[in-house]
């Protein structure tokens, strides 16, 4: 009789374990997930700090550029 209270009482812990060990497994893989998707954005958004410094400095030559073409563009006609 104490056997079967036992049993009873134990197996459904026992089911449970089973059931939710797969959930847990899922869990740490999704964690792992998460944090891997979390250093890729950090990794995006400096990139994307980057870009846009890139992109002032990029602005910045082309106005030199254009101010240097004009020089020349003035030298070239007072030499004619």
């Amino acid at each position: 009789m104490v056997w079967i209270v036992v049993a009873l009482v134990v197996l459904p812990f026992v089911l449970l374990g089973l059931a939710v060990r797969p959930v847990l497994n899922r869990l740490r893989r999704l964690r792992r997930a998460a944090v891997a998707l979390q250093r890729h954005a950090d990794e995006a958004a400096a990139l994307q700090t980057t870009a846009a410094a890139l992109q002032a400095r990029a602005e910045g030559l082309q106005e030199r550029l254009a101010t240097t073409q004009q020089w020349a563009a003035a030298v070239r006609s007072r030499r004619r």
